[in-house]
């Protein structure tokens, strides 16, 4: 081939390209979509409440998207949902095509610890989907040691059990430390939600902070409540509907600063369980996407569902999350040095 019959192809094959790129861009939604087999990648492993989610969404989200695509569920487990949430900004396709179920401290992750190498996202440039649900964490404690509420933890010490020092089961008694006075004794290393939970029924720790309280956490404490534990303080921006009287965390504290410094942490909470489309998605699919997962979660079909799995769902739109990330992000450099050095 001659050097000028060589050029004429490379020109041509970039000529190509282009056109179908520019074809590409120029389908609407629903042509894009029509046809289309989705992926959810959630970063939690089976059978736990992200995973229930991400089910839960993958099988009504779609009569809501413009082409009714399908949306088949893949499970990415790893650092506490920093590995799918990596995959999702660097590596996953930018054309709508993969949707991602992230854990709620994902948004905060690079705040807490912005030397951090392993994120290698930036949590404010994900379009946010939303989530269906609202977090509350809750504290729960047996009570042999003599302490039934949070006051008591003043004068008296327990042990509580975390997973890592990371995770808001570990930071946010920490903070109670710090800016209520409790005495709060923290043991990180457990493998996962479920061996902590353990370790509070086989009275190895006297308590546990959890970041949430999904419908197999609940379950799981209901018979405890009943017997041998109680739920001392709720660590969420409001007081959940099932423990009407008791505080939550920005409540019980003493001063401006600690309510302020609560009210960033629990921006994790609003975030409940999040969905997210990687950066370059186009903003007409981020859309069409970001308008069916709001219908979806305020459908009869999937409402019905949802209450027969015991699942809440009190939704939150992308924008709202995208919104409150920033205002995060920006908060004071005083408020948010000290947040840090406090979840070191």
């Amino acid at each position: 081939m001659t050097r000028a019959r060589f050029i004429t192809s490379v020109v041509a094959g970039f000529i190509v390209a282009a056109a179908v790129v520019v074809s590409a861009q120029a389908q609407s939604p629903a042509e894009f979509y029509k046809g289309k087999r989705l992926t959810l990648i959630t970063s939690a492993s089976v059978g736990g409440g992200y995973d229930q989610y991400a089910r839960l969404l993958a099988k009504h989200m779609p009569r809501f998207i413009p082409g009714n695509p399908a949306i088949v569920v893949q499970n990415m487990v790893g650092a506490e949902g920093i590995r799918a949430a990596n995959f999702l900004y660097k590596v996953a396709a930018q054309d709508g095509t993969v949707i991602g179920g992230l854990s709620r401290n994902n948004g905060l992750a690079k705040f807490y610890d912005v030397q951090n190498a392993s994120v290698q996202f930036d949590a404010r440039k994900f379009h946010w989907l939303g989530s269906p649900q609202q977090e509350i964490g809750l504290f729960v404690l047996r009570t042999q040691k003599g302490a039934k509420s949070i006051e008591d933890l003043k004068k008296i010490e327990v042990v509580v059990s975390s997973t890592t020092r990371g995770a808001p089961t570990s930071i946010y008694p920490r903070m109670l430390n710090a800016l209520y006075g409790a005495r709060i004794k923290v043991v990180d290393g457990y493998g996962g939600s479920q061996e902590a939970l353990l370790a509070l029924e086989r009275n190895e720790v006297d308590g546990h902070v959890s970041g949430g309280s999904s419908a197999a956490f609940r379950k799981r404490i209901a018979p405890w409540l009943k017997s041998f534990a109680k739920v001392i303080l709720q660590m969420g921006m409001t007081r959940d509907a099932a423990f009407p009287e008791i505080p939550t965390a920005i409540e019980i504290m003493p001063t401006t600063e600690g309510k302020q410094l609560f009210e960033i942490a629990f921006a994790e909470q609003v975030m409940g369980r999040p969905f997210v489309l990687p950066p370059g998605v186009p903003a007409d699919r981020v859309q069409a996407l970001r308008t069916a997962f709001d219908a979806a979660v305020k459908d009869k079909a999937l409402l019905d569902d949802a209450k027969a799995q015991n699942m809440e769902i009190d939704p939150v739109t992308g924008a709202a999350i995208n919104a409150l990330l920033d205002r995060v992000y920006n908060a004071p450099p005083v408020l948010a040095a000290r947040l840090r050095e406090m979840a070191k």
